[in-house]
């Protein structure tokens, strides 16, 4: 038996200053930074042998503050790889969502950002963002899985919600539901190919 923790990262400058961020590369602000830390407390006796995080620095940062509270893992790979990313928010990235309700409105912003398969202008739905996590998913985490390792993957929101919906068999309308908070774990448990929230 091995275990998967899912960690969206902690708050980052530009979560806390309300704009659509996707692939934009920010840090992580001062919460954000408390927000690992916690995170990195709470797993701290949590052998980890097996890093996975995204190509932004706001995940890899996350992930280095938790392995650096965690005492019971030494010499910890870690893998980093776009298809983690958060999802391509397109002509949407850098602006200030209550200025993007105001000029789209309400409603065209919340199908943007809370649909499955309906992109912001030249980003990506969350179906667009699943067809690069997904294959991530089979391709290198379950493999480190099904060698019995603990695994944390460090990632984002829409990236993490993809995971998700496919190991907890979501359907369309409930990964729509789905919050994923910063900084906070999601631990499931892997055995003989199945998923079980622990």
């Amino acid at each position: 038996m091995a275990t998967l923790i899912l960690l969206r990262h902690g708050q980052s400058v530009w979560n806390a200053a309300n704009k659509f961020t996707g692939w934009t590369d920010v840090e992580l602000s001062e919460i954000g930074e408390v927000e690992a830390a916690k995170a990195g407390q709470d797993l701290a006796e949590i052998q980890i042998d097996v890093v996975h995080t995204s190509d932004l620095i706001r995940a890899q940062r996350t992930a280095a503050i938790v392995m650096e509270h965690n005492q019971a893992s030494t010499d910890v790979p870690t893998h980093r790889d776009f298809r983690l990313n958060e999802r391509h928010y397109g002509a949407l990235q850098g602006l200030d969502k209550d200025e993007t309700r105001a000029k789209y409105g309400a409603e065209q912003v919340h199908i943007w950002r809370r649909s499955y398969d309906v992109p912001p202008p030249e980003g990506e739905s969350l179906a667009m963002c699943a067809e690069r996590t997904l294959p991530y998913l089979s391709e290198a985490i379950i493999p480190d899985l099904e060698a019995g390792k603990n695994v944390l993957v460090a990632a984002h929101g829409n990236s993490l919600r993809s995971i998700v919906m496919k190991i907890e068999d979501l359907s369309k309308e409930e990964v729509l539901g789905l919050e994923i908070p910063t900084g906070v774990p999601r631990s499931y448990t892997f055995d003989a190919g199945i998923f079980t929230r622990a």
